[in-house]
């Protein structure tokens, strides 16, 4: 049992130090972890305030001064700075009886103990720390992207490209409180400074002049359509991968992304996949933002992309093509596509682990689904969910998210010839974190230098 010199009165600390004297098996609780506690919440105080934080305490201005000198008790932050600080302390000053010997492991574990998303991104971000990659960002103003780039920087492993209007920028980041600038943490392409419109209007104008744009035309939408020049920027090789959003529509991004980026060689069906991670396991669902009415053929190509990208998670796909339908009780058209696209799958992918048509409660539950279908070439639960139109997709995805209090990443595009993905209006700085290593991570495998 834990036993400390002098009895601890402050309520924020004593937690933390709490835990990190467990984690590294420490018999007293001495002066020196008490100061290493002490010095990471003043170094914490000092630091941006944290998109949680801000949410929770939208009427303040939370910057360090006489009005804020600790951090508040909402910031998730403090568990993944002061319990290794404090062990670190406990090592040092001999009174820890299990050392922690990897501490950047340790504080990965207390990083996924607070973002769910660490376990499923963790080989991820190990790929973008040992392959930075130049990410271009077309929505560079906005406070989450900023807040994105600012806890991208710690791990030193993109190099951001933001397009943005320089006084917007600097301004957001000054009411932010953030410590990053321009020039130093990343570089940004102001549209009004940029001096590079000459070749890109000539080469936009050239992609898609024969879809009514005219030359006139070219460098109006350069100017003032961010997505545009961001993907224009990343053909042309300025960047390894993009993100656009989060501001506004999804389909006015994806319409400049699809006329630019175009689609990988022999891809005929792009699609949109979002992951949700749920206390009880990891799904992907699909298509729920690009395809409203896909033919079973598409659905099939849509599942074959899906499957590739939850192996690039590093989990295998367990695929449960879904419907009203169950193994055929209903002759509704609906089911009969989905019971097509089981059939062309077990042609053109017969080692896919996959099964349907069947209702959602009979893919995510194997008691359920062996009472009605014994012989499923599914075992477990599925992991890809594959629904029967952008309605059934968006509708599953929404609403095992709300009622299961999930944590998303995406939506994830598949199938585009260049990494690029778009920010939703709802999304986090936390999930374009997530989104943009998904990004850099896609660009280094489509090089295929991974060391």
């Amino acid at each position: 049992m834990l036993t400390g010199p002098n009895q601890l009165n402050n309520v924020l600390c004593f937690p933390f130090i709490f835990r990190g004297a467990l984690d590294c098996g420490a018999t007293a609780i001495n002066e020196e972890m008490k100061i290493a506690c002490v010095k990471a919440i003043a170094e914490l105080a000092h630091a941006e305030v944290s998109e949680v934080v801000a949410n929770a305490y939208q009427n303040e201005t939370l910057k360090f001064g006489p009005e804020y000198i600790i951090p508040k008790p909402f910031d998730p932050r403090l568990v993944t700075v002061i319990p290794p600080a404090v062990a670190k302390a406990a090592m040092d000053s001999n009174v820890a009886k299990t050392p922690i010997v990897n501490m950047f492991a340790y504080q990965d574990k207390l990083n996924r103990f607070v973002f769910r998303s660490g376990s499923v991104m963790k080989g991820v971000f190990n790929v973008v720390r040992e392959n930075p990659r130049r990410l271009i960002y077309s929505g560079g103003g906005d406070e989450r992207v900023l807040r994105c780039i600012q806890t991208l920087q710690q791990d030193d492993s993109l190099a951001p490209i933001l397009i943005g209007q320089r006084d917007t920028v600097e301004e957001t980041i000054r009411e932010v409180g953030l410590q990053i600038r321009i020039g130093r943490d990343f570089e940004l392409i102001d549209p009004n400074e940029f001096n590079g419109y000459s070749d890109l209007t000539k080469q936009y104008h050239s992609m898609l002049g024969r879809d009514g744009v005219w030359p006139a035309d070219a460098e109006v939408i350069l100017r003032n359509n961010p997505t545009a020049l961001g993907a224009m920027l990343l053909q042309r090789g300025d960047a390894d991968a993009m993100i656009a959003g989060p501001r506004g529509n999804f389909q006015d991004h994806f319409k400049q992304i699809k006329s630019i980026i175009g689609l990988q060689e022999g891809v005929q069906c792009p699609a949109a996949m979002n992951l949700l991670i749920l206390e009880n396991g990891t799904y992907f669902v699909t298509d729920s933002y690009i395809n409203y009415q896909p033919t079973a053929e598409e659905i099939v190509e849509i599942t074959l992309l899906a499957s590739a990208q939850v192996r690039r998670f590093g989990l295998t796909p367990k695929v449960a093509l879904l419907s009203h339908s169950n193994f055929g009780s209903s002759g509704h058209p609906s089911a009969k596509l989905m019971r097509r696209a089981k059939e062309i799958l077990e042609q053109q992918a017969p080692d896919l682990e996959v099964e349907g048509e069947m209702r959602t409660d009979a893919a995510l539950s194997e008691d359920i689904r062996n009472k009605m279908f014994p012989n499923s070439r599914l075992k477990g639960e599925a992991n890809l969910l594959i629904a029967p139109n952008l309605d059934a997709a968006n509708i599953t995805f929404k609403g095992m998210k709300a009622i299961g209090r999930g944590v998303s990443i995406g939506p994830i595009l598949l199938g585009m010839d260049k990494p690029v993905h778009i920010l939703t209006r709802t999304a986090t700085s936390r999930g374009t974190v997530n989104l943009s290593a998904l990004a850099a991570a896609d660009a280094a495998f489509n090089s295929q230098v991974l060391v």
